[in-house]
C-alpha cells in the first residue's frame, strides 16, 4: 500500500501557551506554530503530555484545534491527542477535530483508568471508528500503564484501515523490530521519546513527535534528516551536543523543563498550568545549567 507523508518528518508536540491570567495564548500558539512550520517541521500534534491536556477542558480542546487549523492547516497537518477520562469523551474529541478540519488523530488509551486488553482495546476501538480520520496509536505504558504489544496493536490496525501509524514510547527500542516483523510496512513507525530519536530511525522510524523541538526546531530538523539520510555516524556531533537537552523530555517535570527551555531560547514562557508548578530552587538551576551550556555551545544554523 503507498504511504501517506502525514506521520513522516519532525512534528512538534507542541506546548500549550498560557496568558499571565491562566488561560491558553492563542495569539501565541499560532505564532508558535508557524514558526515551527517554517523552520521544517512536517506537522503539528496538539494536546498530548506535553500540551497539558489533562488540565485543559474541552472547550479550551476544541479552541485549540480552531487556532492550530487556522494558522497552519492549509499548510501542515494538525493532528490532536485524543484523550480522556471515557470514551464517550473521546468519541466526542475525536468528531469536534473532524469539525475543526484536523488532518489526523493520535489516539490515547484514557487518563487514570488501565486495565486489560479488553477493555483498553474496547476504547481504542470505538475513539478510532467515531470518524474516518486517519489515526496514530499512541503507545506510552510509562506515563499511561497501558501497554500496548506489538500484536494488540496490529490487531487494531487489521480492524481498522484507518489507523496508519504508530507513536512508540515504551522506551523499549525493541519494539520498533518487533512492530516491523510483525506487520511489515503496514504501519508507519514514530519515535515518540526524544533522547531515543537516533536509535529509532535506525530501527526504521519515518517520524517524530518531538518535544524539544519547542525550542530548537532548526536543530531538531537537521538532526532528523542526519539521522534518516546518513544513520549514526551522520548525526553523532549534533545528537552529542543535542543529548542533554533531549533527556529532559523523559523525566516526570518534561513539561516545566521544556517550557522552561523555551523560555531561555525566546521561543515562549515558563508558566504551567496547576497542579504542576515552575521550577524553583536547586531544581531550577540544575535545569539552567544545562540549558545555557547547550544555548552557549549551539551549533551554528
Amino acid at each position: 500500500m503507498s504511504k501517506p507523508s502525514l506521520w513522516r518528518g519532525v512534528i512538534p508536540a507542541i506546548t500549550t501557551p498560557f496568558a499571565a491570567d491562566g488561560s491558553v495564548d492563542h495569539a501565541f500558539l499560532a505564532r508558535h506554530a508557524r514558526q515551527l512550520i517554517d523552520d521544517g517541521c512536517t506537522g503539528i500534534v496538539a494536546l498530548g503530555s506535553l500540551g497539558e491536556a489533562a488540565t485543559l477542558s474541552f472547550d479550551e480542546k476544541v479552541a485549540i484545534m480552531h487556532t492550530l487549523v487556522e494558522a497552519v492547516g492549509a499548510r501542515a497537518p494538525v493532528i490532536p491527542g485524543i484523550a480522556a477520562l471515557s470514551t464517550d469523551e473521546g468519541v466526542r474529541l475525536a468528531r469536534a477535530a473532524k469539525a475543526a478540519g484536523c488532518a489526523g488523530l493520535m489516539v490515547l488509551p484514557p487518563y487514570v483508568y488501565s486495565t486489560d486488553w479488553r477493555e483498553m482495546g474496547a476504547h481504542m476501538s470505538v475513539v478510532i471508528g467515531a470518524t474516518d480520520l486517519p489515526c496514530m496509536l499512541y503507545n506510552n505504558p510509562v506515563a499511561y500503564k497501558t501497554d500496548f504489544t506489538p500484536e494488540q496493536i496490529g490487531a487494531l490496525a487489521g480492524k481498522h484501515p484507518n489507523v496508519q501509524a504508530v507513536k512508540e514510547s515504551s522506551g523499549d527500542v525493541r519494539r520498533f523490530a518487533a512492530l516491523k516483523s510483525l506487520l511489515g510496512e503496514r504501519l508507519e513507525l514514530l519515535v515518540g521519546m526524544d533522547d531515543a530519536i537516533v536509535e529509532g530511525i535506525a530501527m526504521g522510524a519515518t517520524g517524530w513527535i518531538a518535544g524539544l523541538v519547542n525550542a530548537y526546531p532548526r536543530e531538531s530538523v537537521r538532526l532528523f534528516e542526519q539521522a534518516r539520510d546518513g544513520g549514526y555516524a551522520a548525526a553523532a556531533e549534533l545528537y552529542a551536543w543535542f543529548l542533554p537537552l533531549l533527556r529532559l523530555d523523559t523525566v516526570p517535570k518534561f513539561v516545566q523543563l521544556i517550557k522552561l527551555t523555551q523560555q531561555e531560547v525566546d521561543m515562549g514562557n515558563e508558566r504551567v498550568r496547576a497542579p504542576r508548578l515552575a521550577l524553583e530552587g536547586a531544581e531550577r538551576e540544575d535545569a539552567l545549567r544545562i540549558i545555557r551550556h547547550a544555548n552557549a555551545n549551539r551549533p551554528a544554523h
